[in-house]
């Protein structure tokens, strides 16, 4: 999707930043902590409503989470508790930056944004959560057009542009579209299972009825 685009593109940026934070002794989770962070940061800028400055910190902390995962690959430090925090920071992330706008708009008395607010928080979560339950019964879920990626991009964009009000109800809408694919993908893929072992276990029995009639 989108976000597999953005990723290419920041790959090629960062690129020559890599070998000098080796040589300075930068690890991938120290990149990952550095990152998160700046975005505890940025959640105190938008609840003062300072949002311009709020999204360039948020650009600026989301090269983190690009550069963590280059320095891991090209250093050789890929680690499975590396991965594991890099998915846990982030999650902590997404809920600070939106947890510093429901402040904002709470203190202004908003109550249609903060009800907007809430599905977006919704929204994020379980994006995150139905791919990481699904994947415990099917062997992979990466459905969906509005992953994190594209989550941040809207973010920063509603900051940088003024557009924070429609950035969220787009938050809202299609993360939430994209659990339902999830759930629905999810559903498709386990009948789908389902039916093959139903067939192979026809198959099966058809195979032990005809050896008995052989023994006859």
């Amino acid at each position: 999707m989108i976000g597999k685009h953005i990723e290419k593109l920041t790959d090629t940026l960062f690129e020559k930043a890599i070998p000098p934070l080796a040589r300075f002794g930068f690890t991938p989770n120290m990149l990952t902590l550095i990152g998160f962070f700046l975005n505890i940061g940025a959640a105190f800028l938008f609840a003062r409503g300072k949002f311009f400055l709020a999204g360039l910190i948020v650009l600026f902390a989301n090269a983190f989470d690009v550069l963590d995962g280059q320095l891991a690959r090209r250093s050789g430090m890929v680690s499975a508790f590396g991965g594991f925090l890099d998915s846990v920071v982030d999650r902590y992330s997404d809920m600070m930056l939106l947890l510093g706008l429901i402040f904002y708009y709470a203190r202004l008395g908003e109550r249609l944004i903060l009800f907007i607010l809430g599905f977006a928080l919704i929204g994020s979560i379980m994006t995150s959560y139905t791919r990481a339950r699904a994947e415990c019964i099917i062997p992979s879920c990466k459905v969906g057009f509005f992953e994190r990626p594209e989550r941040i991009v809207l973010i920063i964009l509603g900051a940088l542009l003024g557009k924070m009000e429609h950035a969220l109800l787009l938050l809202a809408v299609f993360s939430n579209i994209t659990v339902v694919h999830r759930v629905l993908y999810t559903h498709k893929v386990l009948t789908h299972i389902e039916s093959e072992k139903e067939a192979n276990g026809k198959e099966a029995g058809e195979s032990t009825h005809t050896g008995e009639h052989s023994v006859h």
